[in-house]
């Protein structure tokens, strides 16, 4: 409880440097990361982390002692290495981009782990190197010289991304249309894979090579969830980021035993879920309601079209349709029609009696409405896409539920222009001769 109340009060001054340095390596990696998404680098970053790991061994038997300074920068030696190398591949051969990433990847790892034994296999010095903390990370051990370093080369990245934000902007929606209009796309295109290559070695120390990936893909993957805009996406990302680093960071200085790089990633990976399934516009729970609404109108929808066709084939001025008739006129359920009426008498649309369902003047003017929309539709496909009247009975029945005002309008004027007057309520062209269509328009 004393380590908990001394983490919430920040009293602790290694803990303010070890919060403030995993939040500032969110920050940057969650507006990278948004990049790297919508470029379908996601595993760029990943890459990178692992094939940042022979740098760090490379720079220890270099140094020949621990030096954070130097394994940053053999990290990032190797990790612009291993960049190149994809860029070149996907350049020289047709090797598809995510398989390039792969073959890296799995070629760089396999020289760090090899190098990485024979440095733990001697015992003068292995235990000096401390790879397991490059492996897994360790924020814990971060120093506030660490933590300056990471806010540094991170805010040289947040900068460089709003400066260059309309180019990469380019490059991430329409990389065709940049080099069309002469855009260095190639070399945009490299100089993002380096901005994501700094952000991925200089969270080494705190995440680890195996879960830094966390950090570049999952705060921008929950951002996508909130927003159309890529800007506020990039402000989203970039909270998510740094929240995860610090309640991850938090987390772990208070759960001994417990390393700073997986409590991130399973923070990051909290967040995501929460906007996956609240997110106002593409979280689940929102397409679900919206699913749920429209499946209920169309069956309204559904009901009140079918009633007034059975009025229309009866020639009266109401319905009486037995549920029976409806159920045939429909491949419904008793439990949806049952639905369905019930939804309808409580909107005053319909007033069921015994054995009959009449509809009310607000329902017959909604019947109306619906049945206009899907004859409209029918007349223009029959007339504009040649389509036989039989044919095209079930796409209008999908299309009238959704097409807006200012469809409809222009579907009323080309009709016209074509020297048809639709009627209010259009008779169905399934009902009458191709030579009878012209008196029926009006």
């Amino acid at each position: 409880m004393d380590d908990f109340l001394r983490l919430i009060t920040l009293q602790d001054s290694n803990t303010r440097t070890v919060l403030f340095g995993a939040a500032a390596l969110g920050l940057s990696a969650g507006v990278v990361g948004c990049f790297a998404v919508l470029r379908r680098r996601a595993l760029l970053g990943d890459a990178v982390a692992h094939a940042a790991l022979p740098g760090v061994c490379a720079a220890f038997l270099i140094v020949g002692d621990r030096s954070m300074p130097a394994f940053l920068l053999g990290a990032l030696v190797f990790g612009a290495l291993a960049v190149l190398c994809i860029s070149a591949i996907q350049r020289a051969t047709r090797v598809k981009a995510d398989a390039a990433i792969a073959i890296v990847l799995a070629a760089f790892f396999g020289l760090g782990i090899v190098m990485s034994q024979r440095i733990m296999a001697d015992p003068a010095g292995g235990n000096r190197a401390g790879l397991d903390s490059f492996l897994f990370g360790k924020a814990a051990s971060m120093v506030r010289a660490d933590a300056i370093l990471i806010a540094s080369v991170g805010l040289v990245v947040v900068l460089a991304v709003a400066m260059f934000f309309k180019e990469l902007k380019l490059l991430a929606f329409d990389r065709t249309f940049a080099a069309g209009i002469g855009r260095p796309v190639g070399v945009m295109d490299l100089a993002l894979m380096l901005l994501i290559c700094l952000v991925t070695v200089i969270g080494l120390p705190a995440v680890g090579v195996v879960l830094m990936v966390a950090l570049l893909v999952i705060p921008a993957a929950a951002a996508r969830f909130w927003t159309e805009s890529l800007g506020v996406m990039l402000i989203i990302a970039g909270v998510v980021g740094a929240l995860s680093g610090a309640l991850g960071t938090g987390v772990s200085a208070v759960a001994e035993g417990v390393s700073a790089g997986p409590v991130i990633a399973l923070a990051a990976a909290a967040m995501f879920t929460l906007s996956m399934l609240v997110a106002p516009q593409r979280g689940l729970i929102a397409s679900w309601h919206r699913a749920r609404t429209l499946r209920r109108r169309i069956l309204l929808e559904n009901l009140l079209r079918a009633l007034y066709e059975l009025d229309e084939a009866a020639h009266r001025n109401q319905s009486d349709g037995r549920e029976g008739e409806l159920a045939l006129k429909r491949s419904w359920t008793p439990s949806q029609l049952s639905r369905a009426i019930a939804r309808a008498r409580r909107l005053g649309l319909i007033e069921p009696g015994r054995g009959t369902i009449t509809l009310t003047q607000a329902g017959a003017t909604a019947a109306a409405g619906i049945v206009r929309r899907h004859r409209l539709w029918e007349l223009f496909l029959i007339e504009q896409a040649a389509i036989a009247p039989d044919h095209v009975d079930r796409d209008a029945d999908a299309i009238e539920h959704v097409l807006p005002p200012d469809l409809l309008a222009q579907l009323e004027a080309r009709l016209m222009e074509l020297g048809r007057q639709p009627r209010p309520v259009p008779p169905s062209p399934h009902a009458i001769s191709p030579f009878d269509k012209a008196g029926a328009l009006g």
